[in-house]
């Protein structure tokens, strides 16, 4: 399984089961949160670490600059597109 549909897939049980989404959720006020965050998902059955993380959002946001314009100088600037952790706990909190 890709780490998007990883995601994916735990977004929606934390989104059904309220002790997921707050162990989750409690993770961003460790000192480390990508990590402790990794490690929730590693306890939940989710291989996600932390420079998979990171990794899979870059190349995603690779492949849409090189989509866009062919991906040379005009290819718009696109913030925060490539984080996957972010835009996780953003439609969590929704």
């Amino acid at each position: 399984m890709e780490i998007l549909e990883m995601l994916d897939e735990l977004q929606y049980k934390a989104k059904q089961d309220p002790e997921i989404k707050k162990t989750l959720l409690k993770t961003k006020q460790d000192p480390h949160p990508v990590a402790a965050f990794c490690q929730e998902c590693q306890k939940m059955g989710y291989p996600i670490y932390e420079m998979d993380l990171i990794g899979a959002g870059e190349v995603f946001y690779a492949s849409m600059r090189r989509s866009t314009n062919g991906g040379g100088e005009n290819s718009p600037m696109l913030e925060g597109e490539d984080d996957f952790y972010e835009l996780f706990f953003a439609a969590l909190e929704e």
